[in-house]
């Protein structure tokens, strides 16, 4: 989840990657047409030393240098995107996160892009992952930087690390990763890969508590962000297993008139809200930002930042995450249940699982053994203790442990919460509503659809849950720091896709 007013330098490159996209589109290199050749010169001219200057700044951590290429480079309509000190903020989060860049080609389409428009092929130093750096350059003099977006991209052809791998060796190159990634201070958290339910490997590193130098171990409670939505989605298609709902009821059958009009709720099905294409929007709104969070503790409480909200399209003809819609699936499962939310999914999926350390703990309230989330400010180490909600609850934040999450995902693939036909309809995309990468309660990725789960982000929370259908894997990454599990999980799936 990512919230309006820039609280960090994670929150400010996301919405910065935002800003600079067309309107209402993220187009990430990966998502480019299949037709491509990558140049291996760096463009002549001003072109070329632009694009050279920009790595210069992304490998620095010397903020004089960084405003000065800023000042200097930056068109006046970009510097005004945001104040320079935020320009800044990215600058050096990308360089904590990667270390800088290393130029490997020019990506060429089979469209012929604009003039003064690159897509810079890059590896980062850190990782060594690849990114497309979409950088366009005023074709006049100065030639000024007027936009700039950052995504993961597909390696290059002639780049492709081919070498098949055991399942030895994955966990070999897997342990070094992590391990480098922990000495930088890029990631904290726990690591978890098995193979039908046969753990290969794990390990936990960093600390839960900066300010006590308590270490993580894989005992330690994560927060999840939104991977709670898979428990809800899990709830809700119990609920229709045992015929207490059907998906195609209109909300209105459970959700009173205090949380919606009669108008809207009439025209919104449960499964709507489990795809997230009823066009609701998040309750993460201007309303809560200025509210304390000790407001927020039950469902009920929740009332005020939703109530009056109208759908952005007609539902079931288009796709926009909504925390909304989630949260009202909790209200959905309370009427249809006769059961308060947190109870039931303690008693039907956390129970029954064999989940032990899992639950929406109030964090206001003495845990043993949980993560305190953290972000890293160009002043230093920031916790996030008031930004995030006391207590979680069907949208997420709730909290769990890798070891916890893999026995969800094995009494998922054992059919011991659903039968077959629910549990395959939890994860299969439901295209026909305009969600072409998403099921109920879970994101669908992969070919055909064959790597499904779901993954969380907030101040100090990174997590991912990747369930392998074919190969039998299960990745389970988390992770206390801002965007913590994204690097791992990215190299987890470039090694099991190489495992023989």
């Amino acid at each position: 989840m990512i919230r309006n007013g820039y609280t960090n330098a994670a929150a400010f490159l996301a919405a910065w990657i935002l800003l600079l996209c067309l309107p209402g589109q993220i187009a990430p290199a990966q998502e480019a047409p299949d037709s491509y050749t990558d140049l291996r010169e760096m463009p002549e001219g001003a072109y070329g030393e632009r694009i050279r200057e920009l790595l210069d700044a992304t490998g620095t951590d010397d903020e004089a240098k960084v405003r000065a290429f800023i000042e200097k480079r930056f068109t006046e309509k970009f510097l005004k995107i945001a104040p320079i000190e935020r320009h800044i903020a990215i600058f050096a989060q990308i360089h904590d996160q990667n270390r800088g860049f290393e130029f490997y080609s020019i990506r060429r389409y089979g469209t012929q892009s604009r003039e003064g428009e690159f897509v810079v092929i890059v590896r980062d130093k850190l990782t060594r992952g690849w990114h497309g750096l979409v950088v366009s350059i005023e074709t006049e003099p100065p030639h000024g930087i007027d936009m700039l977006r950052l995504s993961p991209a597909r390696p290059p052809a002639d780049a492709k690390d081919e070498e098949k791998l055991t399942e030895e060796s994955l966990v070999r190159e897997l342990r070094e990763f992590v391990a480098r990634l922990a000495k930088a201070d890029v990631f904290s958290g726990a690591v978890l890969v098995a193979r039908n339910g046969e753990i290969l490997y794990q390990e936990a590193c960093g600390q839960a508590s900066k300010r006590f130098n308590a270490p993580n171990d894989m005992d330690t409670c994560f927060n999840l962000g939104s991977m709670n939505k898979m428990f809800t989605g899990v709830a809700v298609m119990q609920l229709k297993e045992k015929g207490k709902l059907s998906l195609d009821d209109p909300i209105s059958r459970y959700v009173s008139e205090e949380w919606l009009p009669r108008d809207v709720s009439e025209k919104i099905l449960v499964k709507h809200l489990l795809s997230h294409t009823s066009g609701l929007g998040s309750y993460f709104n201007e309303m809560f930002r200025k509210s304390s969070r000790l407001l927020f503790r039950n469902l009920e409480d929740y009332k005020p930042l939703v109530a009056g909200e109208r759908p952005a399209f007609e539902p079931g003809t288009g796709w926009n995450y909504s925390n909304s819609g989630m949260l009202l699936l909790g209200v959905v499962i309370e009427s249809a249940s006769g059961e308060d939310y947190h109870d039931y999914v303690r008693n039907h999926i956390y129970e029954p699982a064999g989940m032990t350390r899992t639950g929406c703990f109030a964090m206001d309230r003495p845990v043993p053994n949980v993560a305190i989330g953290y972000s890293k400010e160009r002043d230093g180490w920031h916790n996030n203790i008031f930004k995030h909600v006391v207590r979680g609850g069907p949208a997420g934040g709730g909290f769990s442990t890798a070891g916890d999450l893999l026995k969800f995902a094995s009494a998922l693939r054992g059919f011991k919460l659903l039968n077959e036909e629910n549990t395959t309809a939890l994860w299969t995309a439901r295209k026909e509503l305009h969600a072409p990468n998403y099921g109920f309660g879970f994101r669908v990725e992969g070919e055909s659809g064959s790597i499904v789960g779901h993954s969380g982000g907030f101040s100090g929370i990174s997590s991912n849950l990747d369930i392998f259908l074919e190969s039998g894997f299960t990745a389970i990454v988390l992770s206390n720091y801002d965007r913590g599990a994204l690097h791992v999980q990215a190299r987890i799936r470039e090694l099991i896709a190489r495992v023989e």
